[in-house]
């Protein structure tokens, strides 16, 4: 894999760690239409939003998608492996 430079100064485009601080709202699955981005349940960090998923019920934790910064649905596969990492700042909580 080659690193492209991402930026006129030519620094790297490539993954830095997970912003946990990045702003995220939880949604219901399966919403959509043009103001699905204002449809959160919740609004808060990416740690907040994982933890708050990864705290319901097994069984309701399938019912939200997260939404990252407006650009990526993170879904409940890609929620639980995040709530896994070993640098998940809210592991204790």
């Amino acid at each position: 894999m080659t690193d492209h430079p991402g930026t006129i100064q030519g620094e790297s485009s490539g993954p830095v760690g997970t912003d946990w601080g990045a702003h995220a709202s939880i949604h219901l699955a399966g919403g959509g239409g043009i103001l699905e981005g204002f449809a959160g349940l919740h609004r808060g960090t990416l740690a907040q939003m994982v933890g708050m998923i990864r705290a319901m019920p097994e069984g309701d934790r399938a019912k939200y998608v997260i939404y990252k910064d407006n650009d990526h649905v993170l879904t409940l596969p890609e929620v639980m492996a995040l709530a896994a990492r070993s640098d998940f700042p809210l592991r204790g909580a």
